[in-house]
Order: C-alpha cells, then structure tokens, then sequence
C-alpha cells in the first residue's frame, strides 16, 4: 500500500486555554475529554494547553480532574487507547491533569467572566477557545456576556475562538437569529459550529475518494446516477433525553445537521482548493440548492414515524410514549423519510431519499449511491430477467469503508449472477486507534482550520431545506407507529416503491 500525504505531518496545536462550560455534562465527560487525552496520546497538544471546567456546580480543581479520571476508566474506556490493556497510561493523564482547572460560576453572571479571564491572564498565552457544551438555550446569553467582556478581542499574536454544538436553531428565523447573535461580537473566521459527524473519518473520505480518484467523477452526475440513499440507524430510544427530544423530534435533530451534511458531501461541486472557504462554499451553493417544496409536495414526499412497543437486542422495550418525560398522547416524530431533489445541472432528475430513526433494527449510518442499469437485452431468454443496479455504499459507522456492488456470473450451468461486494473496511487496511470522533474537530478548532466546520450560510440553508416540512407538520402532526426494532413504518417503503425504488437493507 502506498501512502501518499498532501501536507505535513501534524504539529502539536499551539498553546492554548481551553473553557468547556457545561463542564459536569455528559458531552465533556464522555466525549470531549476523552478526545483531548487521545490528542495527548498522539503529541498533538502542546504542554501550554490549559483546560478549564466551566459550571454552577462546586468542586476544587484536583476533584474536577479526579472526577474525569475516574469518568473515563469506568464509562468512556473504550473510547481511549488501553497500552497493553492497563487502562489509561497513568503518566500520560498525569501530565494532562495538572493543567487541568475549574471555575465555579453562573453563565449569566459577569463575574464569572472575570474569573475566565483571569485565567487566560495566568496561564501565560492569549489564545484561548470557549466551548459551549451547554443547552442551546444559553448560547447567546454566553457569547453576548463574552463579547461584553472583551473576551472575544484577537491580537495578532492572540486568537479567541468559540465552538457552539447543535442545535443551531430550531427552523430558519431562529438559526438567523443565533447567527446575528454571534456576529454582532466577533468575526465569522472565530466561529467554530461543530458537527460531530464530520470527524468521522469515512466522512472526509468521501471527499479524498470523490477528487483524488479519477474513475469516480467521469460518472458522478445525473447521466449514471440513479439516486442516493442516506441512512443514519439507531437502535437506541430516547434514553435520558426525553424532555429533549419532545421539543425537538427527530427531523430537528438529524437532518438540517448530520445528514444534509451528508448529502452535501456527495452532491457539492468539486472546490478550486482544499481550503475552508473554498470547500465550504461548495457545501452551503448545494444545500441551497435543495427544492423548496409547497406543503401538498412535503407532505407526500416525507414520512413521519414514532417507535412503539417492540424489541431492541432481544430484549423488550417500552414505546416513545412510554419513555421517561415524554407525553403520553405525543406526536413527537422519531422517525423521518424524505425525498428530496437539488435543483442544479449535475443533479436534476436525481432524488435524494434521506431516513433517520431511533429503535431500528441496527445501527447503521451509511450513504448508497445507486448507479443507473446497465442494458439487459441481451440477457433476453434466460434466467437474468433483469439486471440488479450497482450500488456505491459508504459506511460511516459502525464497519467503516467503502463497497461497491457489481454483477458476476455464478459457475456451473446456465446463466446465473450473484451481487458481488468489493470494497474494504479501514481496520483491514489502517491501524485504528480508539476515538470520540471529536479528535480531528478538537484539533482543528486549536490550529484554525475550519473546512469541517459549518459556517453561517450552511446552516440557513440547511434549515430552508427542512422548513417546507415543518410548516406542513405543523398542521398534519400525525405519526406513523412501528414497532422497536423495525426499520420504521410502512410508509416510508411506499415513498420508494412510487417511484419504482426500494431501501437497501439496515445493517
């Protein structure tokens, strides 16, 4: 295998301050710090890297650092690496936290802004990164107290940045909102909106595989390609997040986000550099190029679905109506089908069919891209009545790689085909250290690339693209049940089958 690099090896990000408010949450217990102790592994955090809880809740700094300690060898182990199965390598979390430090105060306090800022004064650099793993609810209240602060002011030999989780917003005027918000402190080149499924590292490939290969973009449009199907699978419900998810739903939740996302990944147009703005821009022209749909064409073009009672790994389990903080009479959607169409020269005539759901058969995030069928007449008088489609299939989680689906020719007899996969999973062909998937996001955010990171335009867009199917469930709000552990309601094959088209399988 030969490996071949466009830059150079990575350096350690510069010395830096970084706040996590929320800093007793599951995001920085489970994720955030987890990351931050494999960037350690890997040497790229630099010894000036100070990181600082930010919550209500009190605890001294070295029980802050025990308290993540004792976290992550408990419940988040298998998201670090284990040097010959012993744990966390007790040197290197040592080294990590003693530069780890707790500020006890109210977001909406002013003095809690001095105390920050007495701790970027301490810890001898300027540079410091404000992570917001709070409920959204208070992230405009933090940035405007930040801004009012001067916190936010850069220098040429100093940087402020914040990172802000989704959601950005819950439909356009409110994500327009957040955005003016945000811009009315500090620059957009210091915002860093977070999605975590563009860590992944199948889902930057899909970039690497679509421009660094030539076989690929030759047939990359609408004269080859029939649809895209974009899955994202759980089985899981709701778990704790039941108050969450009833003013959400799952619409909300995954698609102006992770799965346009997705799409926009497929379907951009190739960037003039591998650069932020460049690659950037392509995404946002893609995702504003979605069909706005009239409430009659959303309403026959998406499916809206709730688990009920069922069984998940074999076990029974209770319907969304009977989770923890969630109405019993609930019309909450955990289950969502669309078809959508991007009205652009390389895709017109080509549907994207996006699905999402919770309670599902497997877990299973995965792109299709279905090629259209080869001719089939002279395959006339035998068994091969029709030719199956090739299928592209990117898997983000959990097998990651990529397989393509081709015809072959069963031995023996007659005229016979068998669907063949050829492809590879990246732990055949890469050694795969445990990770967050917040690694490479962390990392970036603390050098100031932005490529991963959506910018304002993005997520606008991403919320006109949804909002025609809002306003239509705003006055439709039935939901189709399914029961936990299938693939969501009925409907959602009927959405497919009128256009002539199936769902690949889950898992």
């Amino acid at each position: 295998m030969t490996e071949l690099s466009s830059k150079p090896a990575a350096k350690p990000a510069p010395p830096t301050t970084l706040f996590l408010f929320g800093a007793h949450g599951d995001l920085v217990k489970r994720l955030l710090m987890p990351a931050l102790y494999n960037l350690s592994r890997d040497g790229l955090l630099d010894d000036g890297l100070r990181i600082v809880g930010v919550d209500h809740n009190a605890i001294s700094d070295e029980g802050f650092a025990k308290k993540l300690e004792d976290f992550i060898r408990t419940e988040a182990a298998s998201k670090v690496d284990h040097p010959e199965g012993q744990g966390l390598n007790a040197d290197l979390w040592a080294s990590l936290a003693r530069n780890i430090s707790y500020v006890q105060g109210d977001f909406l306090d002013d003095s809690t802004y001095e105390a920050l800022e007495q701790k970027i004064i301490a810890s001898g650099t300027g540079n410091a990164v404000f992570y917001l793993a709070t409920a959204p609810r208070f992230f405009s209240e933090v940035v405007q107290r930040l801004g009012a602060s001067g916190l936010l002011k850069e220098t040429p030999q100093a940087f402020r940045r914040v990172v802000i989780e989704k959601p950005f917003g819950s439909d356009v005027p409110t994500a327009q909102a957040l955005n003016a918000c945000l811009l009315d402190v500090m620059s957009e080149k210091q915002i860093y909106r977070i999605d975590h499924y563009l860590g992944k590292e199948t889902v930057q490939n899909i970039l690497v595989s679509r421009f660094s290969n030539g076989l690929f973009e030759a047939f990359w449009n609408n004269h080859y390609i029939d649809h895209v199907q974009i899955t994202a699978a759980e089985t899981v419900g709701v778990e704790t997040r039941g108050s969450f998810y009833e003013h959400t739903g799952a619409l909300r939740d995954m698609l102006p986000n992770h799965l346009f996302q997705l799409l926009a990944m497929v379907a951009m147009e190739p960037p003039a550099a591998f650069g932020a703005d460049a690659v950037r821009g392509e995404k946002a022209k893609v995702i504003g190029a979605i069909r706005p749909w009239s409430k009659a064409d959303a309403l026959k073009n998406s499916v809206r679905g709730q688990y009920t009672q069922g069984e998940s790994g074999g076990k029974p389990v209770v319907g969304y109506r009977e989770e923890n903080n969630v109405a019993a009479d609930s019309n909450t959607e955990t289950f969502v089908a669309l078809k959508v169409m991007i009205d652009n020269w390389r895709w017109v005539g080509v549907p994207f069919y996006l699905r999402t759901g919770k309670r599902m058969s497997a877990r299973d995030t995965e792109i299709a891209i279905c090629f259209k069928p080869a001719p089939y007449a002279q395959f006339r008088d035998t068994d091969v009545e029709r030719l199956q489609p090739n299928y592209l299939r990117i898997q983000i989680q959990p097998n990651e790689g990529m397989w393509f689906d081709l015809q072959a020719k069963r031995p023996g007899p007659g005229l016979q085909m068998a669907n063949i996969a050829l492809g590879f999973a990246y732990k055949d062909f890469f050694e795969m250290q445990p990770s967050t998937g917040y690694e490479t996001l962390i990392y970036d955010c603390l050098t100031g690339d932005q490529t991963l990171f959506q910018r304002a335009d993005n997520i606008e867009n991403g919320w006109r693209g949804v909002q025609p199917f809002l306003d239509a469930w705003r006055e439709h709000t039935d939901v189709q049940p399914y029961k936990a552990g299938e693939d969501g309601p009925q409907a959602a094959k009927e959405l497919l089958a009128r256009d002539g088209r199936v769902w690949l399988d889950i898992g």
